[in-house]
């Protein structure tokens, strides 16, 4: 008999769509033999799941929760929009996004938490509703944010409903000031978030394999100048500034009034509350972001059918 391994489960999970649970059984049950496994979980009524589970879902929802200094943000995809506006669908998002609140942000943790009123997990539940909704769907990611004093803001661009939509965004401000001042200033720039689409907070947070590949860019377009070495330099440290300015939250020019930088306008609450205010970490989901979506050509698809038995 094979050893079943969590790699193991994971690859049948991947490959069907099936609850952990589920698979773990399937493979004691076949001696590990993954086809032999795929074929137990399509006896036992998971077929539809089993079937769909290799499909592109890139359409969906981002889903928002807070609770008091603690939020949490996830991505559920279906296959099309319309299932994603489906009352049941929407209602499993907010669901999720309420029990990562709760969990410790690592989504097999999740996919294994029971859900409410089901008896069954939370993966097991992504795979009933396959099977009964007729779309392959699944819990693609999640972010959680914690402060010790302070609020974890929210905000969801062109909501669905409440807490739903297309673009989520969390951010956490750490702060002893008044907490409604802080959940204003949290809201507004969780929606500055969503519209500048920063990728760190500070200059010092920069991934540093992105700084180093621009920064031999820029000097490689400084050194077509001709310019010598020591003025180089300073060229590619100016223009570094701008490219600061673009992916850096605290060195932006704040949306909002469009003048100011994030940073300024956190010193500027921060004087108002009397009370040092720090923007922790902030996360922002785009639904379907880096999937590589199908793209139907319906010519080429007419044409193979015409073809067909020639």
């Amino acid at each position: 008999m094979a050893e079943i391994t969590a790699s193991l489960v994971k690859e049948l999970r991947e490959k069907t769509g099936a609850g952990m649970m589920d698979c773990k059984k399937a493979l004691t049950e076949t001696s590990g033999d993954l086809e032999g496994a795929v074929d137990w979980l399509r006896k036992k009524g998971l077929a539809a799941a089993a079937k769909k589970a290799g499909r592109v879902a890139a359409e969906g929802l981002v889903a928002v929760a807070t609770a008091d200094t603690v939020g949490a943000v996830v991505e559920v995809n279906s296959e099309t929009d319309f299932v994603a506006r489906n009352d049941r669908f929407q209602a499993f998002a907010t669901q999720v996004a309420q029990l990562a609140v709760e969990g410790d942000g690592n989504i097999e943790t999740l996919l294994q938490t029971q859900f409410p009123g089901t008896g069954r997990t939370v993966g097991e539940e992504v795979t009933n509703m396959v099977a009964t909704v007729g779309e392959n769907m699944n819990l693609r990611r999640i972010a959680r944010i914690s402060v010790g004093q302070g609020v974890v803001a929210s905000y969801i661009h062109n909501a669905l409903a409440p807490n739903l939509g297309k673009i989520g965004v969390l951010v956490g401000l750490e702060s002893t000031g008044d907490r409604a001042r802080l959940a204003e200033l949290g809201k507004q720039i969780a929606m500055h978030i969503a519209a500048a689409r920063p990728e760190a907070v500070n200059i010092e947070d920069v991934d540093a394999s992105a700084l180093e590949r621009e920064r031999s860019v820029l000097a490689d377009q400084a050194r077509a100048s001709g310019k010598p070495e020591d003025i180089i330099a300073k060229m590619v440290e100016g223009r570094l500034r701008k490219y600061y300015e673009e992916v850096v939250l605290l060195e932006q020019v704040y949306v909002i009034d469009g003048e100011n930088k994030v940073r300024k306008i956190v010193e500027s609450v921060a004087k108002e509350i009397g009370a040092p205010v720090k923007i922790l970490a902030f996360s922002r989901f785009v639904l379907g972001e880096g999937i590589e979506k199908e793209q139907a050509d319906f010519a080429a698809e007419v044409a193979a059918q015409a073809n067909v038995g020639r």
